[in-house]
C-alpha cells in the first residue's frame, strides 16, 4: 500500500470514527474546535487537518503540480 493509500485509509478511519461518535453523543461546537485534553475529540480538527493537506501535498506531487 502506498503512503497517499495508507493515509487516505487512515483519514477515512478517522471520519468513520468521529461520525459514530456524533451519532452516539452529539457533538457541540465546543467539542469540535476546543475539546478538553479528556474529551475523545481532542486535537481531531487539528490532527484530520494536517493528515488531508499531507495527503494533498503527495497528490500535487504525484502531478507535478506543486509550486
Amino acid at each position: 500500500m502506498s503512503d497517499k493509500q495508507a493515509k487516505i485509509k487512515e483519514l477515512l478511519a478517522m471520519q468513520k470514527k468521529f461520525i459514530d461518535y456524533e451519532h452516539k453523543n452529539g457533538v457541540t461546537a465546543a467539542d469540535y474546535y476546543a475539546a478538553g485534553d479528556d474529551h475523545e475529540l481532542k486535537n481531531y480538527r487539528e490532527d484530520y487537518m494536517k493528515l488531508a493537506m499531507e495527503i494533498c501535498a503527495i497528490a500535487h506531487t504525484e502531478k507535478g503540480s506543486q509550486g
